[in-house]
């Protein structure tokens, strides 16, 4: 992918990330002040569009990321630090390291990522927090979608333990088809051991989510853990 066709798909991402909405080449062009013209980014986003990496919603004319442009999107994701606010209540939090720590710090991570948080402890003992998030999620509006969310809620214990084989120790990122909460979904997530036991505890949002803040606040507390 060129330079500029790069630079237009990662401003669509950020502001589908930041908004929900779909994205307008006119709004590009104005918001993040682009030094190409509305039809040079009509033109790309064309091309975009037919190679896979954003799709046009039937009820708008704008223009959405697709999971095959948050793939290409997390490849360049540079790596960032949470702020020191974040760093300190979490350390707080953490000076223990056992289990009710653990969910003290999941509705941390609940309320600063508006997003939901599940953390298990060990095999078949998960603790979910920050549901109600994902009502508030303009994706997750629809009468239909709200529906597959409760299906995931019912079925969260069964999928966490479904994770303890199929993941290795560290950091994970899944995205739509690979991810076992669903294909709307976004999914960061640590397994970690601690003394005899091994643990999982990760952020679920949509596949729009910040990536990149998520990322760095999964990786902070993992690292906590591991010291």
């Amino acid at each position: 992918m060129d330079e500029r066709k790069g630079l237009i798909l990662n401003t669509i991402i950020t502001e589908h990330i930041k908004t929900g909405a779909p994205v307008g080449s006119g709004a590009l062009v104005e918001k993040y002040e682009l030094n190409v013209s509305p039809a040079t980014v009509r033109n790309d986003m064309m091309a975009l569009e037919e190679e896979g990496y954003i799709i046009q919603p039937h009820t708008s004319a704008g223009r959405v990321p697709t999971e095959k442009a948050y793939h290409l999107f997390l490849e360049s994701l540079d790596s960032k630090k949470i702020n020191k606010s974040d760093e300190n209540d979490l350390a707080v939090i953490l000076n223990s390291k056992d289990e009710a720590n653990f969910r003290e710090t999941a509705k941390r991570l609940a309320d600063l990522t508006g997003s939901a948080v599940f953390w298990a402890f060990h095999r078949y003992n998960v603790y979910y927090t920050g549901i109600s998030n994902f009502l508030q999620q303009p994706e997750f509006a629809q009468i239909n979608v709200v529906y597959d969310i409760s299906g995931v809620i019912d079925r969260i214990d069964e999928i966490v333990d479904g994770m303890f084989d199929q993941t290795g120790v560290g950091i994970h990122t899944l995205i739509g088809a690979e991810n076992p909460f669903g294909h709307m979904f976004g999914t960061i997530m640590a397994k970690y051991r601690l003394k005899d036991n091994i643990g999982i505890f990760g952020i679920v949002g949509p596949m729009r989510m910040d990536y990149a803040r998520n990322l760095a606040l999964i990786k902070y507390v993992n690292n906590v853990i591991n010291k």
